[in-house]
């Protein structure tokens, strides 16, 4: 079982709201996670984000690969 920890889109079009979750590799972006870790919202003029530290960090050391956009969300 190979894990990711990747961005899956919420919300209405035209706006970039994101859930960031824990899902098998192989299921589609919107598909059922395993868990969600929390969200992140992107604006013309800034950037809003909640994400669960502890939880992700569990998941990184139990093997789950982030991907990069994620790298760079929790980086900042």
């Amino acid at each position: 079982m190979s894990v990711v920890i990747r961005l899956s889109k919420i919300g209405k079009r035209g706006e970039s709201r994101y859930r960031i979750v824990v899902t098998e590799k192989r299921y589609r972006r919107d598909g059922e996670p395993i868990e969600s870790l929390g969200w992140y919202e992107k604006r013309e003029k800034n950037e809003n984000k909640e994400i669960n530290q502890d939880r992700y960090n569990y998941w990184i050391s139990k093997g789950a690969k982030p991907s990069p956009t994620v790298e760079k969300i929790v980086g900042k």
